[in-house]
């Protein structure tokens, strides 16, 4: 795997851009408004990096990253992510993205809906409950004793390895959450989203202790129905 391809180059998908470069990787970038508007990030990531259409950067990568806003996902590109490995990092944002009924009363999670949007890709959700900054600055050398862990889930075992590396390769842990319907133990307002990746110290030691605190929070976690 050497092209990583992000559809939506935002926030999230800026950040996960400079860390693939930073790890060796090249990278494709779009979003909705055209290649042209990514000429500054292009010359800021340096020649790893080029700008493409979202079908363009599809089929381009080897692994491909949708960071998106929810309610564009049906006009991510189907045909030419067939057979790929694709990490979704969305969340569900009603005064955004509208209501989505299928959410609204938990029947599905928001990877599920892309999943089902792809059904020849093999989609693992991550990168959804770490707050935007934190993405570059918390990033670590493998062993590290401060390393932080991410949460991710999916169907696909060979899939959730192949995520599981590129993570391990750009600066994090990994801590395997479950089936793709598990997937909304880490999504908005749960105790996983947004702050347990780096926040646990051993009383013992004083060490972090990333892993066993974000289990917990998973563990934790409640349906919106419930809080």
């Amino acid at each position: 795997m050497s092209t990583i391809a992000l559809i939506g180059s935002g926030n999230i998908g800026s950040g996960i851009a400079r860390l693939a470069v930073a790890a060796g990787y090249d990278v494709v970038l779009s979003n909705s408004r055209g290649p042209e508007t990514l000429t500054e990030l292009i010359r800021e990531l340096g020649p790893r990096a080029r700008a493409a259409t979202p079908a363009e950067a599809a089929a381009a990568g080897d692994l491909v990253v949708v960071t998106i806003p929810l309610k564009a996902y049906p006009h991510v590109p189907a045909a030419e992510l067939r057979g790929k490995t694709v990490i979704d990092t969305n969340n569900y944002y009603p005064e955004r993205d509208g209501h989505i009924s299928e959410l609204d009363d938990e029947s599905t999670t928001t990877t599920e809906l892309l999943q089902a949007h792809l059904p020849e890709s093999r989609v693992v959700k991550a990168f959804n409950n770490i707050y935007y900054p934190h993405l570059t600055s918390l990033a670590r050398p493998s062993g590290s004793p401060d390393r932080s862990t991410l949460a991710i889930a999916g169907d696909d075992t060979a899939a959730k390895q192949t995520v599981t590396e590129f993570l391990d390769a750009i600066g994090y842990d990994t801590l395997d959450a479950g089936a793709l319907s598990e997937g909304w133990r880490f999504q908005r307002d749960t105790p996983a989203y947004t702050r347990p990746y780096f926040s646990e110290t051993d009383p013992d030691t004083g060490r972090p202790v990333f892993r066993g605190e974000l289990a917990t929070k998973l563990a934790e976690a409640k349906r919106y129905r419930d809080m």
